[in-house]
C-alpha cells in the first residue's frame, strides 16, 4: 500500500502529529509512507520513522499556483504508485483532490477543524474536506458537525479521535529531578502552584480567559502559557498589557514552545484547556490526563468526549473566568482525584495505537 498524505507544514500541532503517527503505522507494517509537505521542526522525525517528505509549498492558498500544484501531485502518484491521497488541510486538499481523480487514486480527507464559514465562499472553501471518498472526523463531535454542515452521509464518515502516545506520555519515564529542573526553567518556587496552558499564543486557545481567571486564585498561583505565539506580537502584547494591569506580570510565564510536553505536563498541578471556541478534539485534556494530571477543560467540543466531570477532570463555562478559577481551585484542592484511573480511560480509548489501527483500516477497506 502506497499513501500520500498532505499537509501544510512539519511543525508542532495536533495534524502534524497525527500525519507522523500514520506514517509510523505504515512503515511498520510494511507499506510505503509519502508525505508532501514544506517542512518545518518535526521533518528529521518522519524520516527517522521511514517516511518519505516530498518538499514543496503545498499550502499556497494562491490560485494561480492550483495548476503547478496538480502537476506536482499528479507526477508524485505516477511515480511512486500511490494509491491513497489522503489531505489533511484544506489548502492542499484542493489541488490533492484534482490529481486524485485524474489519476484515479482514492482521494480521502481527515476533517481536523471546525473551520468558519461566514460566508459562501468560505463554506465553498472548506467544502474540500467533505469530498473525500471517504471522510475521517477527530472526533464525535466534528462527525456530527460534518454532517450537518455538508449534510454528508453518515456511512462515509468514520470518528478516529487523535491518538496519545501513551509510551511518550507516561508518568512513569518523568522523574522528580526533571520535574523540579522544569520548574526552575519557569522560575516558579516549590511553593507555587503551577497552572499549565499548552498550545499557540492565539485568542481563542483562551489565554486572555486564563489570565483573568488567575486574578481570582491565591497569589502562591502561576500561570503558564507555554506555546509559540507565531508571529502574533500585538496580541502577546494585549496579554502582557492585561497582566500589567490586573498585577499579575510576575505570575504570568510565557516561555514559548516546548519539545517535552510529557515533563512539562507532570510539572504542572493542574493543566487547563480554555479554548472559548470549540476544539475538534483537544489534544491537551487527554495528554495531560495520560500524564495523570488534573485537567480543566472548557465544556464544548472534543473535551465532552476526552473529560468526565468530576470524574477525570472538571468542565467549566467557555469564555467565564470566573467558572475557570472555580474549577482551577477544585482541580487544586481534589484530595481523591485517580490519576491512574483517567490516564487507563485514554489508554482504552484516545491512544496512538487505536488511531493507527483505525486508520490502516480505513484505508485496507478503500482499497478492497
Amino acid at each position: 500500500m502506497n499513501v500520500l498524505q498532505l499537509v501544510p507544514e512539519l511543525n508542532a500541532g495536533g495534524v502534524e502529529g497525527t500525519t507522523l503517527e500514520v506514517a509510523e503505522a505504515l512503515v511498520a507494517n510494511g507499506h510505503e509512507a509519502h508525505v508532501i509537505s514544506a517542512g518545518g521542526r518535526m521533518e528529521d522525525e518522519l524520516i527517522r520513522l521511514g517516511g518519505i517528505l516530498h518538499k514543496a509549498d503545498i499550502g499556497s492558498k494562491n490560485i494561480f499556483s492550483l495548476f503547478s500544484r496538480i502537476r506536482l501531485i499528479r507526477a508524485i502518484i505516477r511515480r511512486h504508485n500511490i494509491e491513497i491521497v489522503h489531505a489533511r488541510s484544506r489548502a492542499p486538499a484542493w489541488p490533492a483532490y484534482h490529481a486524485a481523480r485524474l489519476e484515479g487514486a482514492v482521494f480521502l480527507t481527515t476533517y481536523h477543524g471546525i473551520y468558519n464559514s461566514g460566508s459562501y465562499l468560505k463554506t465553498y472553501y472548506n467544502s474540500v474536506m467533505a469530498k473525500g471518498t471517504h471522510i475521517i472526523a477527530n472526533s464525535e463531535f466534528t462527525k456530527a458537525h460534518i454532517i450537518k454542515t455538508h449534510r454528508t452521509s453518515a456511512e462515509t464518515i468514520t470518528a478516529i479521535p487523535r491518538g496519545v502516545d501513551m509510551a511518550r506520555f507516561d508518568p512513569a519515564n518523568v522523574s522528580e529531578k526533571d520535574i523540579l529542573a522544569q520548574r526552575n526553567r519557569w522560575g516558579i518556587a516549590p511553593a507555587q502552584r503551577a497552572i499549565l496552558l499548552p498550545g499557540r499564543l492565539t485568542r481563542w486557545k483562551g489565554p486572555i480567559v486564563a489570565v483573568e481567571a488567575l486574578y481570582q486564585l491565591p497569589k502562591n498561583c502561576v500561570l503558564v502559557l507555554m506555546g509559540d505565539a507565531q508571529g502574533r506580537d500585538e496580541f502577546v502584547a494585549e496579554i502582557e498589557g492585561l497582566a500589567a494591569r490586573l498585577g499579575l506580570t510576575e505570575r504570568v510565564i510565557k516561555p514559548g514552545h516546548s519539545r517535552d510536553v510529557p515533563t512539562a505536563l507532570a510539572a504542572a498541578d493542574v493543566v487547563i484547556s480554555a479554548s472559548t471556541d470549540p476544539e475538534a478534539f483537544g489534544r491537551v485534556a487527554a495528554e495531560a490526563q495520560a500524564m495523570q494530571r488534573p485537567v480543566v477543560a472548557t465544556a464544548h467540543g472534543g473535551a465532552l468526549e476526552t473529560v468526565i466531570d468530576g470524574e477525570t477532570g472538571f468542565l467549566v463555562t467557555p469564555g467565564d473566568a470566573k467558572a475557570l478559577a472555580k474549577g482551577i481551585t477544585q482541580a487544586l484542592n481534589w484530595p481523591d482525584y485517580d490519576g491512574a484511573a483517567a490516564r487507563a480511560r485514554i489508554s482504552a480509548q484516545f491512544s496512538k495505537t487505536n488511531l493507527q489501527a483505525k486508520t490502516l483500516a480505513v484505508y485496507n477497506d478503500l482499497l478492497n
